[in-house]
């Protein structure tokens, strides 16, 4: 009996030197290293540009606020077409708020008079807010997105004025 040895090479396996194992190590760490730089400088500039909405709200609002003038009255102008009269408050808030509140009121004639130009204009007068229906208080908050615009108003204008008669007719 012929015991041959096996003299056949031995299947070779792949050889990673310890240099190419550190290589392809190293190309994957620096990938992810710069992958989490990328993120950290994403980070930072969200956090800045957060912080920098939040003080320039601060500062948009705190200076319309002072735009007020408080002792004067405002025309509130909203997005649906009303108009309100009024001393205007937190102005920089997510609702605007309105006291002493009036409005113009627009009466026109149901039949007009045949005997009348028929391109009559419609009365138009001032109206305290609280006598309607409903019976609101003489104070208004109203949603900033609803506000189109707001005024202060001369003290010698017309609304300024028609109020000052209404107040001066009522405290008889």
């Amino acid at each position: 009996m012929d015991l041959q040895q096996n003299n056949a090479p031995a299947p070779r396996t792949r050889e990673t030197s310890p240099a190419s194992h550190h290589s392809a190590a190293g190309v994957a760490s620096s990938a992810g290293s710069v992958l989490n730089k990328i993120l950290v400088v994403l980070l930072i500039v969200a956090v800045l540009l957060g912080i920098g909405t939040l003080v320039s709200r601060f500062i948009g609002g705190t200076q319309t606020a002072s735009a007020v003038k408080g002792k004067q009255y405002q025309a509130l102008f909203l997005t649906n077409g009303q108009v309100y009269f009024g001393h205007l408050a937190q102005v920089e808030s997510g609702y605007v708020k309105l006291n002493d509140i009036y409005y113009l009121q627009v009466q026109q004639q149901v039949q007009p008079d045949a005997n009348k130009n028929s391109n009559q204009q419609p009365q138009i007068s001032l109206a305290k807010l609280g006598g309607e229906l409903h019976g609101p208080e003489d104070v208004m908050y109203v949603n900033r997105d609803q506000v189109l615009f707001w005024e202060n108003l001369k003290n010698d204008g017309k609304v300024v004025k028609a109020i000052q008669d209404f107040q001066a007719s009522n405290k008889k």
